[in-house]
Formats: C-alpha cells, sequence, structure tokens
C-alpha cells in the first residue's frame, strides 16, 4: 500500500496529494496547485522521490504551479484529457483575475484518455474521464488501496460546480453513477477540497447523487 499525504494549497484550500512508497520512496504528486514551499518542503523532509505530477483538471486552483514544479524537479507532467486545455492556457489570465502568484501554461507530456494507466510509485493508476465540472477532468484510481482522487468532481456531501465555461450538470451526475459507483463502493476518495468520504456513503447520503436524490 501507498502512503498518501493531503496537503491544502491556495487560498481556495484546494487538496493537494502527495503519495508515494515508503519502502522505495518513489511517488507522485496530485494537483500541485500552488504553495511550492510547502509542497517542496513535505516532500523534502520525507525524502520523496517524486517520478510524475498527476493533474485531474485544468482549474487555476489545482494546476497553477504544475509547470514550475515540473520544471524545477525535470519531472513529466500526466493529465488531464485534452479537452481542458483552454483551461491550462487560460490559467494566466486566470492568476491576474484572482490575485494569485503567476501561474505558467503548460503543454502536458501526456494528455489522459477513459481508460488509460499511469504507472508510477511502483504501481498502477487507472483513469476514468469524468466531464461535467470541467470537459477534460479526469479520475485517479490506485484499485490495490481502493483510493481515487477524485479532483472536483465529488465531495463530502456536495459535487463540483457545473456553471464554470462548458460544465454541464447531467453529464457530471453520469459521470459520477456511471463510472465512479461502479468501480465499488468500498472505495475511499480523496476530494478538490474538504474532507475525504467513500463512494458508498455518497451513494446513501449525498443530496445531489444519492439513490434517495435521483430516484
Amino acid at each position: 500500500m501507498l502512503r498518501y499525504q493531503i496537503i491544502p494549497v491556495t487560498p481556495f484550500q484546494q487538496n493537494c496529494t502527495v503519495f508515494w512508497n515508503e519502502d522505495t520512496k518513489k511517488g507522485g504528486i496530485v494537483d500541485p496547485g500552488g504553495d511550492l514551499a510547502l509542497l517542496n518542503k513535505f516532500i523534502d523532509e520525507q525524502g520523496i522521490e517524486i517520478e510524475k505530477i498527476l493533474v485531474t483538471h485544468g482549474h487555476l486552483d489545482h494546476a497553477g504551479s504544475v509547470k514550475a514544479m515540473a520544471d524545477v524537479r525535470a519531472i513529466p507532467i500526466i493529465g488531464p484529457h485534452k479537452d481542458d486545455k483552454f483551461w491550462i492556457d487560460g490559467m494566466p489570465d486566470a492568476a491576474a483575475q484572482y490575485g494569485f502568484p503567476e501561474a505558467l501554461a503548460f503543454e502536458p507530456d501526456q494528455w489522459l484518455e477513459h481508460g488509460d494507466t499511469v504507472h508510477v510509485a511502483g504501481v498502477d493508476f487507472d483513469v476514468v474521464h469524468c466531464p461535467g465540472h470541467t470537459p477534460g477532468h479526469v479520475v485517479f484510481v490506485q484499485s490495490d488501496d481502493k483510493v481515487a482522487m477524485v479532483g472536483d468532481v465529488i465531495f463530502q456531501g456536495s459535487i463540483g460546480r457545473t456553471d464554470f465555461p462548458k460544465g454541464n450538470h447531467q453529464q457530471l451526475i453520469d459521470s459520477i453513477t456511471e463510472r465512479l459507483w461502479p468501480l465499488g463502493l468500498d472505495i475511499t476518495f480523496i476530494p478538490g477540497h474538504g474532507p475525504t468520504s467513500t463512494f458508498a456513503a455518497e451513494k446513501q447520503t449525498n443530496p445531489f447523487v444519492s439513490d434517495t436524490a435521483l430516484a
């Protein structure tokens, strides 16, 4: 099993996740949206060798420091799906709009498709394309650990916003019920904001996607 550490970053308190194999110290990072000094301090104190940066989607708070970290550590950027290219290209303007530090646009080393596999830290993560919050949003699932890093698709008691450009509420509901639930209700997920939960708990109680809400 891998170790997973959630480190909230940016004024939006986005859950950046560092994961690693305790024996080999090889690991990866998901959505380094900002506060690189904080992230680097943790990584270096733990002695982790970050092999890849994984990106769930192109919003500023998730991807604002991706390019800077990739350049400093000379590591590849993996994801998201190419339909989020317009979000990534627009990050410098978004940073100025929201008063964030400089955010650099980037071209990932690999755009991801539904069904892809990403190998990092000695294990495979399954890629699930879950559009709705953004059109190119992806989720990373480690099936052995039963852990999913879901970005802003679903939260404890809520779901992602769909009022952004190219957002789609029904598409998001379908992504959750048709692509996440079948992965296994015993999966614990790390959302882009707030506390972790399980697919089972949300299927039972989430006011947007519970069985009762959708009945």
